[in-house]
């Protein structure tokens, strides 16, 4: 929105010629989306107290969790708003990928939303069914899937990149929907998975849009794409602005979400970022990389998967508990050593992942 008003008022002084430039929005964006969560944050925390919109904690989990009970939750549709209205903002509205990952992630926040607003308002424990809901990701998670494939302007656009490798791809053809659905559905339940401890989601989260901003605004460099043996995707950098509003709006709730949170993001806000980080993944062409820096919402879901097999087959359990984040709460780990741990790992494996745009 704002691109064109300073691109309006560029005939009248050069100066305002600087919003032009994709680095300054993206750095806009943050900022904006930062300001937002922190304005907006303690006011929206004590309208969800007033509401009694508190977190429900499970009895068979760890002790300690019993006083985050009544914590006000769905506090993640403080990021969701941070995030629309700075992508709107700052972001080039005529760009479709800018409207597919915002439309993709706003529309899993209202499947989350009506997950906790059945749980926590309407005080139906179990919520959205289970089966519902995989139903809703689903339809969203195979649009987007098959809106990439069809508006896909070269074949690279479609190929699997292989990371660390110089010029390896794989030629996906239709078999592009499929795997595109995956990563969206999967990542969304993934990183709903790790939303279990205070600040424990988020922070990896923006770790890695912070990493997909640099794909973004690489692959979509007509010259930086080609030197780094990258597919170059028209128009994609623009992603990148979203991402940066992913980065500041995570940030600004993260000061009301660190130990002991204040406020939880819930569902709304949980599915919602998953989701935001696969579609992202996939416009710039990696997929692969997303599953390495996003490895601690990787183990957090397979923790869940090998428990609930484990215990189906064979009536044993892996871990003390799952996902992952509590069994080591049962192990004797306080709490912050568990969140910060996870965060180092995952900056470690950002690292990992952006150092895969040279060594090839």
């Amino acid at each position: 929105m704002l691109l064109y008003f300073f691109k309006y008022l560029s005939q009248f002084h050069t100066g305002f010629g600087v919003f032009q430039y994709l680095t300054l929005r993206v750095v806009l964006g943050a900022l904006t989306a930062l300001a937002i969560s922190l304005l907006v944050g303690p006011a929206m925390i004590r309208k969800l107290t007033m509401y009694k919109v508190g977190q429900s904690v499970r009895d068979d989990g760890p002790q300690t969790h019993l006083t985050k009970a009544g914590t006000p939750t769905m506090g993640g549709a403080l990021i969701l708003v941070a995030i629309a209205l700075s992508t709107l903002l700052w972001g080039d509205l005529g760009n479709r990928h800018v409207w597919l990952v915002l439309i993709v992630t706003l529309l899993f926040g209202v499947i989350g939303w009506v997950d906790d607003y059945k749980k926590l308002v309407l005080r139906n424990s179990k919520g959205l069914s289970a089966r519902a809901k995989y139903f809703w990701q689903s339809v969203v998670g195979l649009g987007a899937a098959v809106f990439i494939y069809h508006y896909a302007a070269t074949p690279a656009e479609t190929d699997l990149l292989i990371p660390f490798l110089k010029h390896a791809s794989i030629e996906l053809g239709v078999v592009f929907i499929l795997l595109t659905y995956f990563v969206i559905v999967g990542t969304s339940n993934a990183v709903n998975l790790t939303d279990g401890l205070d600040g424990l989601a988020i922070m990896p989260t923006v770790l890695v849009a912070g990493a997909l901003a640099v794909f973004a605004y690489v692959a979509g460099h007509a010259k930086f794409a080609p030197y780094l043996s990258i597919p170059y995707v028209a128009g994609v950098g623009e992603v990148a602005v979203f991402c940066g509003a992913i980065v500041g709006a995570g940030l600004g709730f993260l000061w009301f979400n660190t130990y002991p949170a204040q406020v939880f993001m819930g569902d709304v806000g949980a599915l919602a970022l998953g989701a935001a980080l696969g579609v992202v993944a996939v416009v710039v062409r990696q997929e692969l990389v997303l599953l390495v820096m996003g490895g601690v919402f990787v183990m957090e879901a397979v923790s869940v998967m090998l428990q609930v097999g484990s215990y189906k087959l064979t009536g044993q359990r892996i871990f003390r508990m799952a996902p992952l984040h509590h069994h080591y709460e049962l192990k004797g780990w306080p709490e912050p050593r568990v969140i910060v741990r996870f965060w180092i790992i995952t900056v470690i494996l950002v690292l990992v992942g952006l150092s895969s745009l040279k060594i090839r």
